[in-house]
C-alpha cells in the first residue's frame, strides 16, 4: 500500500512538472510570436527604415518567421514520434531562446532575418510537444482541462508581449525571452517521457513520425480538417492585429490605431476565450460542438471588424477583444488534432497542425498584397476573410468529435482508424519511465 500511494505521489508530481513546463515553454513561445507585431514599427525604424518599407520589410520578416514555423512543425513534429516528446521539448526551447536573444543585437535587416528564420524554427516545437506529451500521460476524462491550462497559460504570453513593448526598448524585449527560454531549461529535471510513447519507441514494425502513413487511407483529409478550422485564427492575427494601423487609416477610423493597443486586447480576450471554451467543451463533453460555436462567433465578430469604416479606434479595440475571445477555440482544436491520430503519428500531428496554421500567415499575407493594388486595402482584407472562414467550415464539417477518445492505439497502413496496443499500459509506469 506504502508502495503504490508513493508512486502515484510520484506520478502526480511528474504530471504537474510537465504542465508546467509546457504551459511555461508556450508562454514564451506566444510572447516571441507576438512580440515582433508590436516591436516591428520601433525595431525597424531603428535599423533605417520608414515610410512603405515598414510595411514591406516587416511582412517579409514576418513570412520568414513563419516559413521557419512550417518547416520546423515537420522537423519536430517527426523527432518528436522517433526520438520522444522531452528531447523535442527542450530542443525547440533551446533553439528559440538562442534566436531571440541573438535578435536584440542585430543591426541590419539581414541578420534580422536569420533570427527570425531561425526563432520560427525553433517556436515550431514547443507547443506539439507539450501538448502530445500531457495529453497522453493525462487520464481521458482530465485530458481537456490539463491542454486548456497549458494553452491558456501560453496564451497569456501575448498580454506580457504587449505589455513590456510598449515599456522597455526591443532590444531589451528580445532580451527577456530569451532569457526566459533558458530559465526553463533548468526545470527540464522532473519531467518524464509519455508512457504511451515509450510502449512503441523500440517496436522497429511500427512506423513513427512517417509523413507517408499520414498521407494514406483518409489519414489526410483528416489532418486538413484540422488544419482548416484554425485558418481564421490567423487571418485575425496576421492582418487585423500586425497591421491594425494600416487597416485603420484605409477604414477612415476617427484616430490612429496602435498595434501594440490591438495586441493587447486580442490577447485579453484570447486568454479568456481558452479558459471558457475549454471548460464549455469539459462540460459539453464535446470538442466538435464548441469549435462549431466559437468558430460561428468568430465570424460575425470579424466581419463587423472589416466593415467599420469611419469608426472610432475604442470600436476597433473592442471587436479585437470579441474576436481574440471567440478565435479562443486555440486550446480544443490543438486538444482535437492530437486526439485524431494514434501515438506514433501523435507528435508529428501536433507539432504541424498549429504551426500549419501559423504557417498560413505566409499565405494570407500573400494574399492580401497581391490583391490590394487592385481592390483597395479594406476590400482585400475581405476578401482573404471570406476564404479563410471558408476553408474553416469545410474543416470543421468534417472533423470527427473525439472527447471520449482512448489515445492508446497506434496508426498502422491500411487501417484508418488505428489498432489499439495489444498490452496495456501500467498507468504508474505510463507516467513515470523515461526520466531525462
Amino acid at each position: 500500500m506504502a508502495s503504490s500511494a508513493k508512486g502515484a505521489e510520484s506520478s502526480t508530481k511528474a504530471i504537474r512538472a510537465a504542465i508546467l513546463v509546457a504551459a511555461l515553454g508556450y508562454f514564451v513561445d506566444v510572447y516571441d510570436i507576438v512580440l515582433f507585431t508590436i516591436i516591428r514599427v520601433p525595431s525597424l525604424r531603428e535599423l533605417g527604415l520608414e515610410g512603405e518599407q515598414l510595411l514591406v520589410e516587416g511582412v517579409w520578416l514576418l513570412n520568414l518567421q513563419m516559413g521557419g514555423m512550417l518547416l520546423g512543425g515537420i522537423l519536430w513534429g517527426i523527432l518528436g514520434d522517433k526520438l520522444g516528446r522531452i528531447q523535442v521539448l527542450f530542443g525547440s526551447i533551446l533553439m528559440y531562446s538562442v534566436a531571440n536573444l541573438a535578435n536584440a543585437f542585430v543591426h541590419d535587416i539581414t541578420a534580422y532575418s536569420v533570427c527570425r528564420f531561425f526563432a520560427g524554427l525553433g517556436l515550431a516545437g514547443e507547443i506539439g510537444a507539450g501538448i502530445t506529451l500531457v495529453a497522453e500521460m493525462m487520464p481521458q476524462k482530465k485530458r481537456g482541462l490539463a491542454t486548456t491550462l497549458v494553452a491558456t497559460v501560453g496564451v497569456s504570453g501575448a498580454v506580457f508581449a504587449a505589455f513590456l513593448g510598449d515599456l522597455f526598448s526591443w532590444r531589451t524585449a528580445y532580451i527577456v525571452g530569451g532569457l526566459g527560454g533558458f530559465a526553463l531549461l533548468a526545470l527540464r529535471i522532473g519531467v518524464y517521457e509519455s508512457g504511451m510513447f515509450n510502449a512503441v519507441r523500440d517496436d522497429k514494425e511500427i512506423e513513427k513520425g512517417d509523413l507517408s502513413l499520414l498521407m494514406s487511407d483518409g489519414r489526410l483529409w483528416r489532418y486538413l480538417s484540422c488544419v482548416g478550422v484554425g485558418l481564421p485564427m490567423f487571418f485575425f492575427v496576421g492582418l487585423l492585429v500586425t497591421f491594425a494601423p494600416e487597416i485603420g487609416k484605409a477604414m477612415s477610423m476617427t484616430g490612429d490605431l496602435k498595434a501594440s493597443q490591438a495586441v493587447l486586447y486580442y490577447a485579453a480576450g484570447m486568454v479568456l476565450g481558452d479558459v471558457a471554451s475549454g471548460l464549455l467543451s469539459q462540460l459539453l463533453q464535446s470538442r466538435r460542438r464548441v469549435l462549431g460555436l466559437f468558430l460561428a462567433c468568430a465570424g460575425v465578430v470579424m466581419a463587423l471588424m472589416v466593415t467599420g469604416e469611419g469608426h472610432s479606434p475604442t470600436y476597433y479595440y473592442t471587436l479585437t477583444f470579441l474576436g481574440g475571445f471567440s478565435i479562443g477555440y486555440w486550446a480544443v482544436l490543438i486538444t482535437t488534432s492530437a486526439e485524431q491520430f494514434g501515438t506514433n503519428l501523435r507528435a508529428t500531428v501536433t507539432s504541424t497542425v498549429p504551426n500549419f496554421i501559423r504557417g498560413t500567415t505566409v499565405v494570407v499575407t500573400f494574399l492580401f498584397e497581391g490583391l490590394k493594388p487592385f481592390v483597395g486595402t479594406v476590400d482585400a482584407v475581405r476578401v482573404v476573410g471570406v476564404l479563410c472562414f471558408g476553408g474553416a467550415l469545410l474543416g470543421w464539417r468534417s472533423i470527427r468529435e473525439t472527447f471520449h477518445a482512448d489515445l492508446h492505439y497506434v496508426e498502422r497502413r491500411g487501417i484508418a482508424d488505428g489498432i489499439p496496443l495489444v498490452e496495456e499500459i501500467p498507468l504508474v509506469e505510463e507516467r513515470m519511465v523515461g526520466n531525462l
